[in-house]
């Protein structure tokens, strides 16, 4: 009995292997290595349960393929619990929500766009880049009693269009 049921399961592995082997590779990310792993486990089992050997050739690879299919489900989610956090290893602390600065600096952005451009360029380099107004005054081309005057009037000018945006400080 022994070597009838080798016989048919060296037959089975002929006849199904590659078909099974094709439909296993995508269930498991293209990865050849863990597809022959799950290929192998299904010839086994189906070693293990000789009932099945002795079936037509449909009901046996609809077999092999939906034992196959669950071995790979159960391989994910045993990878998955392995993987999952336990609660008290979670942070204490959750991360700041930014949605409040992104929307500033839309805001922000948005009104500097109304500005002209030389009022532009002295904020960009006294506020932004956090430049003197002597440092300013020398990478503008301009005297720094301009970039004083010019500061002065974009900044209102900055204040009256976000006021106009509806932004209240």
């Amino acid at each position: 009995m022994r070597g009838r049921d080798e016989q048919l399961l060296r037959a089975l592995y002929d006849e199904h292997a590659t078909a099974l082997w094709s439909f296993v590779v995508p269930l498991v990310g293209g990865d050849r290595v863990q597809a022959q792993d799950v290929v192998q486990e299904t010839m086994l089992r189906a070693w293990r349960h000789p009932e099945v050997l002795g079936q037509v050739r449909g009901p046996v690879r609809s077999w092999l393929f939906t034992v196959a299919r669950r071995i790979v489900i159960d391989d994910w989610r045993r990878h998955r619990v392995a993987a999952d956090v336990p609660l008290e290893a979670a942070p204490e602390a959750a991360e700041a929500d930014r949605t409040d600065a992104v929307l500033d600096t839309w805001v922000v952005g948005d009104a500097l766009s109304r500005l002209s451009a030389e009022h532009r360029a002295v904020l960009e380099q006294c506020y932004f880049q956090g430049r003197t107004t002597a440092a300013a005054a020398a990478a503008l081309g301009i005297p720094e009693g301009t970039v004083k005057s010019r500061a002065h009037y974009a900044l209102r000018a900055l204040r009256l269009s976000l006021q106009e945006m509806g932004v209240t400080a």
